[in-house]
């Protein structure tokens, strides 16, 4: 997909409570959207982050540097809320082929099936990017997160012992999952 077909994208899910949701690539115009968002969460949610997304100058040097290259943001919609963030990163070099999923949704948008909906419209756009493999790092403890995306098709390739370290120095397992969006094919 092009930069601007990125730009473009658009997709109108429906949630299995019936709720209509809008994704849609994330553009700079979506900064106080985004700082809503991210202000509203609790310090619990913070913790998870590998930034401080409720620093107003995170999210405008985000949303005035789209790079869809880099990062391909997508952002999830009920009328002007945004509900969910789930985003798409790229490498360089050697994993150039690789891609990297992120997600956080709000808390009144949970295990509602948006998750899913956001994580398979990644897959789409990183097949369609031509990607080989996807690769999603989960907090080993959050189980139903891994069980999904078992569902989507991702595996759990190993457990990294005490990988994530919180603010206050805690540290927790993580569960590293890879999805092929290739078949492998035997030539003979």
């Amino acid at each position: 997909m092009l930069p601007e077909q990125i730009k473009n994208f658009r997709e109108m899910v429906t949630l299995k409570d019936g709720a209509y949701v809008l994704l849609r690539a994330l553009i700079k115009d979506d900064k106080a959207r985004l700082s809503e968002f991210y202000n509203s969460i609790s310090e619990d949610d913070l913790r998870y982050f590998r930034h401080n997304v409720k620093d107003g100058s995170l999210i405008e040097e985000w949303c005035e540097k789209l790079d869809y290259s880099q990062v391909l943001p997508i952002i999830a919609l009920v009328k002007d809320r945004v509900v969910g963030s789930a985003s798409l990163h790229f490498f360089s070099g050697p994993k150039r082929h690789v891609g990297e999923v992120r997600l956080f949704l709000a808390k009144d948008f949970r295990k509602r099936g948006l998750g899913m909906k956001m994580i398979r419209a990644l897959i789409d756009i990183a097949r369609k990017q031509g990607l080989s493999i996807l690769l999603a790092e989960i907090i080993a403890d959050k189980t139903k997160v891994v069980k999904a995306f078992e569902q989507l098709g991702f595996h759990s390739d190993c457990v990294l012992d005490d990988y994530y370290m919180f603010p206050d120095g805690d540290q927790c397992d993580v569960v590293v999952m890879t999805m092929p969006l290739r078949p492998k094919v035997d030539e003979f």
